[in-house]
């Protein structure tokens, strides 16, 4: 693993950013590796991911701000700085179906995913035997449906004893508080079995059989305090005939979403998406 920094950039579009960011990371001794950008038509909003060798950086990350301030503020940019080397908390919460979940726990085993997973918390025990064969801390924390606010208390006590960069909803089947979404705002990645805006809610799939569709999907998205209305990460489709059952469309959907949802968090981690309006750039 390179020792690199990433910058991610969104600012109203004018001449000069690019050769901006350029002189400054050549100024201060950078080599830059890749750079990617964007410009949307309609919000006139100019969006770019710069990933450059920071081994050699003058006089070090630590104080990038405050030379990168000027260029900041010319430009009116919202900005942040990443490294590669980190590697992120991850905390994970399921309920009964394991599919994602033990998609998610391999490929973080296997280095796909470069982060760290302290905690899996979820309503159901089910899934602890997963967790165990990973060596991955598993509490249950059962959600009654006449007390959901002191289920969600006892997570977010964990979570701040964890302190987890980031949160997975690998079917998790609740709805979370608009309080709860606010303290992690952009920072809960979902999984919708459906190819949102299509079927949202709950069992899309049933919805699908009975519309005759030909297509079913899944996507990942930041949660928000709309359902099911975050900004889109990932989408995928795969297609279905009338041969297949409603059994066939649960496994065919159920395939996807482990692969959709693994897509959006492996690009979360390595600072691949940036967030505009109610839309996602992600930078391959």
């Amino acid at each position: 693993m390179k020792n690199t920094a990433i910058l991610l950039v969104s600012c109203p579009d004018r001449k000069g950013i690019v050769a901006s960011i350029a002189n400054f990371v050549f100024q201060h001794n950078g080599n830059i590796l890749h750079a990617d950008e964007h410009f949307d038509e309609e919000s006139s909003l100019f969006l770019t991911r710069v990933e450059f060798d920071s081994a050699d950086f003058e006089p070090n990350l630590s104080s990038f701000a405050q030379h990168f301030a000027p260029i900041a503020e010319k430009f009116e940019m919202t900005w942040r700085l990443a490294r590669s080397a980190y590697r992120p908390k991850m905390a994970i919460l399921v309920s009964k179906y394991d599919h994602c979940l033990a998609d998610l726990l391999y490929r973080q085993h296997s280095g796909e995913l470069r982060c760290e997973i302290p905690v899996i918390i979820s309503n159901h025990p089910d899934n602890k035997p997963i967790a165990d064969f990973y060596r991955i801390p598993y509490e249950v924390i059962p959600v009654p449906k006449d007390n959901k606010p002191a289920a969600e208390r006892k997570i977010l006590a964990l979570f701040e004893r964890h302190s987890p960069d980031f949160i997975v909803l690998a079917r998790y089947m609740q709805i979370l508080s608009h309080e709860f979404i606010n303290r992690y705002p952009h920072r809960i990645i979902n999984i919708h079995h459906s190819f949102l805006p299509a079927f949202v809610g709950a069992k899309p799939y049933h919805q699908a059989f009975q519309r005759g569709v030909k297509l079913i999907g899944a996507t990942s998205h930041y949660v928000t305090e709309v359902l099911d209305d975050g900004p889109i990460i990932e989408q995928d489709v795969v297609r279905i005939s009338h041969r297949d059952a409603l059994d066939d469309l649960l496994q065919k959907g159920r395939d996807l979403e482990k692969v959709v949802l693994s897509r959006a968090v492996r690009w979360h981690i390595e600072n691949r998406v940036l967030l505009y309006q109610n839309k996602t750039v992600v930078f391959d």
